[in-house]
């Protein structure tokens, strides 16, 4: 299961109703900060969540709208006591810039960073999540990453267990990784049931690589900067319409949409919705701080 909130769902600049690029992805303890517009340090100290308990920062590229927040987040969590590790992911780049951006701001932060490229196609864990990278398309070093929570065993048969001769302190020793009597702790146990899938793409042209990617994902985070009445300057600027990240829900088999990085052109954010989803129905538009759980049928609003 995951709770993600979506801390700014805007675009380039920040406007009276909408923040700049940000999401937090939290399972059990384990939380991730995907992308760090300016200002989201304010929009997680007015959320129910805590930047204190953020695991990891994944950046998908180095314009201002998606990393400008980076520094002073990471500098008012050493203010306030911070001492755990703080790990720092993204494209080709981004050491150099956090040490730069660091450097001219002096003060020891108190903690350790963990900073280094995270080229498409590796992977890292984060507590118990596993988090990879893939291919973007936006006219510069871009990528979007793929969060999996871990499978979860199935629960125990009792009844079969009973008719294979198990019991008692047996199921210790099967626990323990141990074979009783020819036994497994999976001969006893119903099917494992796989972890969710989000993925979540940044800045983006749709491409090969992110279809690739997200096939079959339970939750698709995508951008959608504009509508397909500006397709010409969605193509031009390396952004996706609203249309175009309905189709891509739609050819990869996802589960459910989210449209994010909405351009202030748009008034009525609705119309941005009705366009995705008269394509793919399950689409949803978050407001900034809206927050969202994946159930077995999908998201609610919590």
């Amino acid at each position: 299961m995951f709770d993600i909130l979506f801390l700014g769902t805007g675009a380039s600049t920040p406007s009276r109703d909408h923040a700049l690029p940000a999401v937090l992805v939290r399972h059990g303890q384990d939380m991730v900060l995907l992308d760090c517009g300016e200002g989201t340090q304010r929009q997680i100290m007015i959320s129910p969540f805590s930047f204190m308990k953020i695991g990891a920062i994944l950046i998908t590229h180095l314009h201002g709208d998606h990393f400008y927040g980076l520094p002073g987040l990471v500098q008012t969590m050493g203010m306030m006591g911070r001492t755990e590790p703080l790990t720092i992911r993204g494209p080709e780049g981004i050491s150099e810039a956090v040490e730069r951006i660091l450097a001219i701001c002096p003060g020891d932060i108190g903690f350790e960073l963990d900073v280094d490229e995270m080229p498409p196609g590796e992977s890292i864990s984060v507590g118990t999540l596993t988090v990879s990278s893939f291919r973007t398309e936006h006219g510069v070093v871009s990528q979007g990453y793929l969060i999996r929570s871990p499978d979860v065993r199935g629960k125990v048969d009792a009844e079969k267990a009973k008719e294979l001769g198990i019991s008692g302190k047996d199921f210790s020793l099967l626990e323990a990784g141990e074979t009783v009597n020819g036994v497994t702790l999976a001969d006893i146990c119903a099917p494992t049931k796989k972890g969710k899938v989000l993925a979540y793409t940044g800045d983006t042209r749709p491409c090969d690589s992110v279809k690739e990617a997200v096939k079959g994902v339970d939750v698709l985070i995508h951008e959608a900067t504009y509508m397909k009445s500006q397709a010409a300057h969605a193509k031009e600027f390396f952004h996706s319409t609203a249309a175009e990240a309905a189709e891509t829900a739609k050819e990869c088999g996802c589960g459910v949409l989210f449209l994010v990085h909405i351009s202030n052109r748009y008034k009525e954010r609705g119309d941005c919705l009705k366009e995705a989803a008269e394509i793919f129905p399950v689409t949803h538009l978050p407001n900034d701080l809206s927050l969202y759980r994946t159930t077995r049928n999908g998201v609610r609003l919590v």
